[in-house]
């Protein structure tokens, strides 16, 4: 059995947790006739249907992939995810603008990406996103210590 089945059955196994959580969610207060409830639910029914075909398709239409996992790609793969970490440490002290552009920059370097080009486009993207989600979408971000 290929790890990517395993993978596909053990992240199928948790959807369906979290569709059973999803389910019974009901906000207080609800802006549409249908709630909040539907956008989970289908995202998860989606996530979850998806991998057990994964996991659980015929080996004839499973076709094998060398992902050629070096110990560069691994390192690389370990400091994204110590970056995201980091990135949802940082969230609410740092504020939204500050950590995005950190995590922007972070990213572009990691990807090879030249310093001066990754630290302007993480400032750029950090405020825009700001802009876009406080302001056009009315989602309240974190400002942090710049609040």
């Amino acid at each position: 059995m290929s790890a990517e089945r395993i993978f596909a059955g053990i992240l199928g196994f948790v959807s369906l947790g979290l569709l059973y959580l999803a389910w019974g969610y009901v906000a207080p207060i609800a802006y549409d006739p249908l709630g909040p409830r539907p956008y989970p639910v289908l995202l998860l029914v989606l996530l979850m249907v998806s991998c057990f075909y994964l996991a659980l398709r015929p080996k004839k239409l499973a076709e094998s992939i060398d992902l050629g996992y070096s110990p560069l790609v691994l390192k690389k793969i370990g400091l994204l995810m110590l970056f995201m970490l980091m990135y949802a440490l940082t969230f609410e002290f740092l504020g939204f603008p500050i950590a995005t552009a950190l995590m922007f920059f972070a990213v572009g370097i990691l990807f090879g990406g030249h310093p001066k080009a990754a630290a302007i486009s993480g400032i750029v993207f950090g405020c825009l996103f700001y802009g876009l989600f406080d302001y056009i979408l009315d989602v309240p971000l974190p400002l942090g210590f710049l609040s």
